[in-house]
């Protein structure tokens, strides 16, 4: 477990003891103004978060035809799904892959895996969910969509939910995705199973881009929220790494920004929700921001009243 990842649970443990409800008195200890959230806030939606994807932007744009695949398998290149209804998951082992215009129900790990050694996945106007209790991390679900391998993934225009790490890849091409009602779940080991709407290990050899998302973590803290998105150098330090224009709201910090190590990281333009925490997250919209990190810029990001948000740097 990482020093931010030791961090979290001691604070969970904290919020813990000091109330009955994982959502209650959350508001009790905002940090400083100009710190890692900027001011405190009321835990009102304001008419900037509308131009964000939400459910009428996102998932497929045509009638669908049920196809109960259960875990299915994909091994031939360039294969295209569109317009299913999927009772199950798919595991790519195969380059080109394009999934579009489609929805996927799983309860499995994930909900689309894409195997270490292939390339070229796209998943595109796709609802992405699971069934709460029936997967198979003791009732849990894991991934959305999980990147194993070595090149980039395009998540486009998606709905996803319900999954704990919804979207998991150290380099890829996000944008214009809806993520929200993630579901949490007591792992296998006992122990609240971490949750984010996006999250990245560190590590990676390629870049990845996060653009134009709806990322919300309503998840209590004390039940394993993390982030809305999570840059953690759990496999290696972070690096080359855009977030631009996305709205993000939950979790113990909204945005976890890679720590110490991490290295051009852009964030910019992008809009920090009040809806659940006065400060975006429980304990702040940010940490973990390297200001002194080569290439890293943090510029133009606000909460939704338009208030300037301004990181406290990485311990």
């Amino acid at each position: 477990m990482t020093r931010l990842r030791r961090l979290l649970a001691g604070l969970a443990l904290l919020l813990s003891a000091a109330c009955t409800s994982g959502s209650s008195g959350t508001d009790s200890v905002p940090p400083a103004r100009g710190h890692s959230t900027g001011t405190s806030h009321a835990t009102t939606a304001a008419p900037d978060e509308a131009r964000f994807p939400d459910a009428r932007t996102t998932g497929p744009r045509i009638p669908l035809t049920p196809h109960p695949t259960g875990n299915m398998s994909v091994r031939t290149d360039g294969t295209v799904i569109k317009g299913w209804d999927i009772t199950g998951s798919l595991d790519i082992y195969a380059d080109d892959v394009t999934i579009i215009d489609s929805k996927i129900t799983s309860t499995n790990w994930w909900g689309v895996n894409l195997r270490p050694g292939h390339r070229g996945l796209r998943i595109l106007h796709t609802t992405v969910t699971a069934v709460p209790g029936k997967g198979p991390d003791n009732g849990g679900v894991d991934y959305a969509v999980s990147n194993m391998g070595t090149s980039s993934v395009e998540v486009g225009w998606c709905d996803i939910s319900v999954f704990g790490n919804a979207l998991s890849m150290g380099q890829g091409y996000l944008h214009d995705n809806y993520v929200h009602n993630l579901v949490p779940f007591r792992n296998n080991g006992g122990e609240w199973q971490h949750t984010d709407a996006v999250i990245s290990g560190g590590g990676a050899k390629g870049r990845l881009i996060v653009r134009h998302n709806t990322l919300l973590n309503p998840v209590a803290v004390d039940r394993g929220a993390s982030a809305a998105l999570g840059l953690f150098a759990d496999t290696g330090h972070v690096s080359d790494t855009v977030v631009d224009g996305n709205l993000l709201a939950g979790g113990a910090y909204a945005l976890y920004a890679g720590g110490p190590g991490a290295t051009g990281i852009r964030v910019t333009n992008n809009v920090f929700s009040t809806r659940y925490h006065r400060n975006s997250g429980v304990y702040g919209a940010v940490t973990a921001w390297n200001a002194g990190g080569s290439g890293n810029v943090w510029r133009n990001n606000r909460f939704s009243d338009g208030t300037p948000i301004i990181p406290k740097p990485a311990g």
